[in-house]
């Protein structure tokens, strides 16, 4: 995109822009053809009417529709995808656009009818293939899915996703060769075993990715476009340019918020770029920010839209899976990473308009004294607790009074107070995308602009309460949420029409229904990679468990960090954001997940460091967003690149520095995970917030090189010295104060009785791997509220025998015991047991931190820069 004859990198037009996202997201073909174009559309809408009838909980109509199990409804999810990805997806730059070639048509027939042969036949691949027992009719049917599935992932992801996934089968299929290093030899698999693996079985390409894809990750795509499409993302943006605009760099701010916001829309990077970026990069441009700088802060906060809870990105639901806990426990552990992250950046964007002393837009109306905002702002949110807390103890009541027409009451309370917002929506002027490239006279007003779209909220409202207090299944959740946005559109412009007075019942109606429609076709076309990036990841994820190449891995992985967790942690950085260059998020962190996610818990406890698996997953979902960012392949940066008109490799370099902050919390959250929320009450929850969101801005001020004034080098170092303290204040805590005694592995059953009830018992344990090989760990047993010490490790599923030399041998681990859960099994060695040792409190660290950010505070007092005049709007 940058013009190589050293021209001024050219604005691309809207059309283009959105051809853009096209290509990324949904598919750049749009056929000329009436007859094609309505098929694609067609197809869409029936596969967005088809995950719709899979997630409905059994409805009044559901009796008369057939009930479909998992194994049937993802080769229909893979069908939908492969042949949707061969008609929206041009097998090269050059092929036409306007029209399908025959050999496209082909393909999607033939990958359509491969996988749909594993749904119709299922019952005969139960008696013969996933019996062990493949026809040759079906290997034949298996390879030649597997090939058309790699291509149509090349088309709509790229070659990279293909060439790995091939990698990854012709290594199961060889196992051995001069290409293939010694440690992660195999004896390789046979063609017929390879294919029933992959393809006929349950698992490999129809295995947990992309079953999570087809029960979950649709239906929240789908909430998305359907809350696009009734306006939410034009509502969000001028919320947030309507709160911050006229703050220092306002419309920086606002694109941070905004993009926050839209994150709940738009689960694409590049999607968030181009929707929001329209309009905020070149009002960001209009008060100093140059091309660069604008395109670089919308791409770092677009990106971490992924991050942001309730809906994340589709890796977020993969977690689920993975690692095996609610998705309400996903949201509780990424949420305040994600805050922290956003404040952060709304903090770099100020640090920017300090060094140049930018100002904000111009405001059209004369705000109030700040105390008078403060009372007004006191009582908006007692109102906001009141409600909530009136809304939780009315569902509470209105469920054992009115039993199984509880749902009825409830939607018809929803229904009421959709009305009423969209009543008082009515009377406000109806928001419009404003031409960012015309003068701003005056930025809208804050209260008709949030009166305008109060209704949008109703939906998300929904969604966050089935996920977080009913805790019904993401699925579920998502189908509710969904429902509710279906009514929304079809009734949201026949009614606004009414209250105002506008005439024209019927074409609202219409219009209202056409909404619905663009609405179901955007989501499914939106689908289209996603579906095809987890089948083909499951390739991927089908090899590892097929060759048992991941305890391998763990041993190259142990030998080229030499054991040590922070070398590992960096390596598994890096390995995201090369893969990253190539893979979307989701593909991204599969495959990182898969290969090395183990490996970094395995470590960690060799290093007596005890490493949550939701804090490993997390660490790598963050790479694998931050990828999106990283030059020279960066998606997202290319995007904002065509926006703003600048230079995308620059772009990108600044959006990585900006996105630092990013990158530096799963370091920080896989050593404090007090950071993630882990064994943390609310109490302390808000007091880790503070401190940490403190900690980050510091961390800002040091990366940015500007904190008052603009930091001398060694006020940068005593700035990160300063986070770290805040971030991290047992660490030097532990270097004074030894946070552990060991005591001889007799003792054992004097530790266990003493040890506080409910608590962990520190064990160093010696044994031998899943290969044989010696390792020493630690290990964190449980212990119980029984009255004697021998009690609490029998309680706890160990036996333990003396051995020769005083040593102490585990005998027996009883099977789904807390001791397996810890590690422990026979034969293995006590080395060691760990007695906690009494320490001051870690937070006296923090006096010291504080007297040096105090002692940086005065020297850069003197320096503080002097406001410039606003640039003209």
């Amino acid at each position: 995109m940058t013009d190589t004859a050293g021209r001024e990198p050219r604005q691309y037009s809207d059309e283009e822009l959105q051809d853009l996202v096209a290509s990324a997201d949904s598919g750049a073909r749009a056929p000329d053809a009436r007859a094609v174009a309505w098929l694609i559309a067609g197809l869409a809408l029936a596969w967005s009417l088809f995950q719709l009838w899979i997630a409905q909980p059994q409805l009044w109509f559901g009796q008369y529709l057939p009930v479909l199990n998992s194994s049937q409804t993802r080769p229909i999810h893979l069908t939908f995808a492969i042949v949707l990805a061969f008609l929206a997806y041009p097998a090269f730059k050059s092929s036409p656009r306007h029209r399908i070639p025959i050999a496209d048509w082909a393909l999607a027939l033939i990958g359509g009818f491969c996988a749909f042969y594993v749904f119709w036949f299922s019952e005969t691949l139960a008696l013969t293939a996933r019996s062990g027992l493949p026809t040759q009719t079906q290997v034949i049917i298996g390879a030649v899915g597997i090939v058309v599935l790699l291509e149509a992932s090349r088309r709509a992801l790229g070659p990279a996703l293909t060439i790995v996934g091939s990698l990854f089968l012709a290594y199961a299929y060889f196992g051995q060769g001069w290409l293939i290093p010694d440690l992660i030899e195999h004896e390789g698999l046979s063609f017929t075993a390879l294919i029933n693996a992959q393809w006929l079985d349950t698992g490999g390409v129809f295995g947990i990715p992309l079953g999570v894809s087809t029960a979950f990750v649709f239906l929240f795509v789908l909430f998305g476009s359907l809350l696009d499409k009734a306006g939410a993302g034009n509502y969000f943006i001028k919320l947030a340019f309507a709160g911050l605009g006229h703050l220092r760099g306002g419309p920086a701010k606002a694109a941070v918020v905004g993009s926050a916001m839209t994150g709940v829309i738009s689960g694409s990077s590049i999607a968030n770029v181009v929707t929001t970026g329209t309009f905020t990069i070149p009002l960001m441009k209009r008060v100093g920010f140059s091309a660069e700088k604008s395109g670089a802060v919308e791409v770092a906060s677009s990106v971490n839209g992924q991050i942001m809870p309730p809906v994340m990105g589709a890796a977020a639901f993969l977690m689920v899976e993975y690692v095996g806990i609610p998705y309400f426990d996903v949201v509780t552990h990424a949420i305040l990473p994600a805050a922290i992250s956003y404040i952060a950046l709304v903090y770099i964007v100020h640090l920017e308009a300090m060094k140049a002393g930018f100002e904000g837009l111009p405001r059209a109306y004369t705000p109030k004294p700040i105390v008078q905002r403060l009372i007004g702002m006191s009582f908006i949110i007692f109102g906001i607790c009141a409600l909530s807390l009136a809304v939780y103890y009315g569902m509470g009541w209105i469920r054992p009074a009115f039993g199984d027409a509880a749902g009825y009451i409830v939607f018809a309370l929803l229904v009421a107070a959709y009305v009423a917002l969209l009543f008082v929506a009515s009377k406000e002027k109806p928001l419009k995308m404003e031409d960012p490239n015309e003068p701003v006279q005056a930025l809208p007003l804050p209260g008709p602009t949030i009166r305008s779209g109060l209704h949008y909220i109703l939906p998300v409202v929904v969604l966050v309460w089935a996920l977080m207090v009913d805790r019904l299944s993401p699925g579920l959740s998502a189908f509710w949420a969904a429902a509710f946005m279906i009514f929304i559109l079809v009734t949201q412009r026949p009614l606004m029409s009414l209250m105002r007075g506008e005439g024209a019942f019927a074409q609202a109606v219409r219009q209202g229904i056409l909404d619905l429609f663009d609405g179901l076709i955007s989501g499914a076309r939106n689908m289209i990679g996603i579906g095809i990036a987890t089948a083909t990841a499951g390739i991927i994820v089908g090899a590892v468990s097929q060759t048992g190449v991941g305890s391998a891995l763990a041993n190259v992985v142990e030998a080229l960090s030499g054991g040590n967790i922070m070398a590992i942690l960096f390596l598994t950085a890096i390995l995201s954001l090369i893969l990253g260059m190539g893979l979307p998020t989701t593909a991204n962190y599969i495959v990182v997940s898969a290969l090395l996610a183990p490996v970094i818990v395995t470590l960690g406890q060799q290093n007596g460091l005890i490493v949550p698996l939701i804090a490993v997953h997390l660490f790598v979902f963050y790479f694998g967003i931050m990828a999106d960012v990283t030059p020279p392949v960066g998606l997202a940066s290319f995007a904002a690149a065509a926006v703003s008109g600048g230079d995308p490799i620059k772009t990108g370099v600044v959006a990585f520095f900006y996105s630092l902050r990013t990158a530096a919390l799963p370091f920080l959250f896989i050593f404090n995970t007090e950071l993630l929320l882990i064994d943390v009450d609310m109490v302390q929850g808000i007091f880790v917030f503070i401190i940490a969101t403190c900690a980050m801005l510091l961390f800002a001020a040091a990366t940015q090189g500007f904190f008052i004034a603009r930091s001398r080098f060694y006020e940068s170092i005593l700035l990160l010295l300063v986070a770290f303290s805040l971030f991290r204040p047992g660490f030097w805590m532990d270097m004074v104060f030894a946070p552990y005694t060991d005591v001889a592995p007799s003792e054992i059953a004097e530790a266990a009785a003493e040890a506080p009830a409910g608590e962990y018992l520190r064990l160093k344990v010696a044994g031998v791997n899943d290969v044989g090989d010696p390792i020493e760990f630690t290990a964190l047993l449980p212990i119980g509220n029984e009255a004697t010490g021998q009690e609490r490790l029998d309680a706890s599923g160990v036996t333990l025998i003396d051995g020769d030399d005083n040593a102490v041998i585990v005998d027996d681990v009883a099977f789904d015991s807390p001791a397996q859960d810890a590690g422990l099994d026979w034969d293995q060695q006590i080395l060691s047991v760990q007695v906690p040792n009494e320490q001051p409190t870690k937070y006296l660290v923090f006096i010291p931190a504080l007297a040096i950010l105090a002692l940086v505070i005065l020297m850069q007092r003197a320096r503080a820069p002097r406001r410039k005049p606003a640039a003209a709007a």
